[in-house]
């Protein structure tokens, strides 16, 4: 069994030497859950857009863990910005293998992973890596609708 905590820190450190996360990002990370997210994004109380994923007990169990995108209750005209984020995104993210566009509830887009520790951190790394990807629409949605 890994460290799953330790296996996050690791990733939060790999991604904030990343040469883009100096422009904005910013993750919370608590142990086996972590969220990024841009500053604008009105996630401080991780309640706003941000990608997260988790590996707790019910993924071990179950041998597989999600990515997703969220638009929490902090976000502005919650409805409205997933409309219009989909707008723009939904077919590139249905072309991504894995990924299923829900657009319900305060979800926007996920993917199950299944849960093999071989280069789990850069497989990780590589998910957050695609869907940060969706920063200009993510920025021109919020825009439309704040």
């Amino acid at each position: 069994m890994k460290d799953i905590k330790k296996l996050f820190r690791n990733l939060e450190q790999n991604l904030r030497q990343s040469s883009w996360f100096d422009d904005g990002w910013d993750i919370y990370n608590r142990g086996p859950y972590l969220q990024l997210y841009k500053e604008n994004w009105y996630n401080q109380n991780q309640g706003g857009v941000h990608f997260e994923t988790y590996i707790e007990a019910p993924q071990l169990q179950k041998k597989e863990f999600p990515v997703h995108m969220h638009a929490e209750e902090d976000c502005p005209q919650q409805q409205r910005f997933i409309e219009a984020f989909l707008a723009l995104e939904a077919d590139r993210i249905k072309n991504w293998k894995g990924y299923s566009v829900i657009g319900e509830g305060y979800n926007i887009c996920s993917r199950t992973l299944p849960l093999n520790f071989k280069n789990l951190e850069l497989r990780l790394f590589e998910e957050f890596n695609r869907l940060r990807q969706l920063e200009a629409s993510i920025d021109a949605a919020l825009n439309k609708v704040a």
